[in-house]
């Protein structure tokens, strides 16, 4: 049996949304190369081409900034369109975004390479949506591994993304980088090839009339304040330190190739336990995980803290990254349980316009924090948010006991 729009209930079929899972597995892993990509080249890049070193995280910020408004408009083409097309309009702008910055570094333009790195961020917002679509034709029981499956893909992403970086950067002399981005983009040109094997629900005239309850009102389920709370800090913090530690080690007086490896140990750290984060929650439910993923990003920050060696900025970013993971997986399940399936594009959109304007604040903030106050500020800053998640987080468990604690 296929999963089929039914108005609009949909029956669920997990055979259907495991192999949609391991077709979106394959494409977060080459996808994956994007973030890896920037992360580790963009303040750099920024860097050598900005007029003012505090600007020189900007180009990441303006990724962050093009997931923020690339949120909306994708949810919008999912539902209207479909998912496969959605996700498809992404690749476009991935191969498009790295063609872009790959002619700013030709160039020596700055402004260029703000417009790139913003291309690469529309893409961004619609490869995190992967992780939504795996669930469209799973049943309750199934989505968060199906999820897991979909993030699984990361691993391989985190080995692709900087050893593209270590292999192309001198490639194309005596501009920097400018053979990575052309990488980047036959990259995505790949994901969008492998994205033509996903099967998505059709879509219905009355899937396209029918836009469920109000956001006003979904937005007032407090296991939806939770939901968002969690995955607002998780993101946006792990945002924040990813987008600033490859210019706090390069600044440190270590090496581009210990920073792009720092990045591989986070990445890694993000995606390598979402082989066992679904079945984590199916057994010990899904507070308890997103609990210990807040706890280790706590734990990175004291590492942060303590120290400036390769030891300490590896250790912290692979911790940074398992939180992330536990945290952000167990947010992502909470959030399919608070949509009807005709509310589920624009819910999961207005989910993720949250979190990514949050870390486009975050990012924003985070080249003159470095700048100005160092890198073991950027690591206090996380302290306040994660208690305070942390704690939305345990007065929904003991005010509503929900039953998967």
């Amino acid at each position: 049996m296929s999963a089929i729009a039914e108005g609009t209930a949909i029956v669920a079929d997990d055979r259907l949304a495991k192999r949609n899972a391991w077709v979106l597995s394959i494409a977060q892993a080459l996808a994956g190369g994007n973030n890896s990509v920037v992360a580790a080249t963009a303040g750099i890049t920024g860097s050598m081409l900005a007029p003012d070193k505090a600007l020189a995280t900007l180009p990441v910020s303006m990724m962050v900034l093009g997931i923020w408004f690339g949120t909306l408009p994708l949810g919008y083409l999912a539902k209207h369109f479909g998912r496969r097309f959605s996700l498809q309009t992404g690749s476009v702008f991935g191969i498009v975004g790295g063609l872009i910055s790959c002619t700013a570094v030709i160039q020596g333009s700055f402004a260029i390479f703000l417009v790139g790195t913003f291309c690469c961020g529309i893409y961004t917002a619609a490869h995190n949506s992967y992780r939504f679509a795996a669930t469209d034709a799973a049943s309750d029981a199934f989505k968060p591994k199906v999820i897991s499956y979909v993030l699984a893909g990361g691993v391989i992403a985190a080995v692709i993304g900087p050893s593209v970086v270590i292999a192309t950067k001198d490639l194309w002399q005596p501009y920097l980088f400018a053979a990575t981005f052309v990488a980047q983009s036959a990259l995505a040109a790949l994901a969008g090839l492998v994205l033509t094997r996903f099967k998505g629900i059709p879509v219905t005239p009355q899937d396209r009339r029918d836009s469920g309850r109000p956001l006003s009102e979904i937005v007032r389920n407090p296991k939806f304040a939770v939901a968002v709370a969690c995955g607002v800090a998780s993101y946006a913090l792990m945002n924040l330190i990813m987008t600033s530690a490859p210019l706090a080690m390069v600044g440190c007086g270590l090496s581009v190739t210990d920073a792009a490896l720092g990045i591989q140990w986070h990445v890694l750290g993000m995606f390598a336990p979402s082989f066992v984060t679904g079945h984590l929650i199916v057994r010990y439910g899904v507070y308890r995980i997103m609990s210990v993923g807040l706890a280790l990003m706590l734990v990175s920050a004291f590492i942060g803290i303590a120290g400036i060696t390769v030891f300490h900025f590896w250790v912290a970013l692979a911790l940074l990254g398992i939180g992330w993971n536990f945290a952000l997986i167990g947010a992502t399940t909470l959030v399919t349980d608070c949509h009807r399936p005709a509310e589920r594009n624009k819910v999961q959109a207005f989910n993720d316009f949250l979190i990514y304007g949050t870390m486009a604040l975050g990012s924003f903030a985070s080249g003159m924090v470095l700048a100005t106050l160092g890198w073991v500020a950027l690591n206090l800053l996380m302290i306040p948010p994660l208690l305070a998640a942390a704690a939305l987080l345990g007065w929904y468990v003991l005010r509503y006991r929900p039953q998967t604690v």
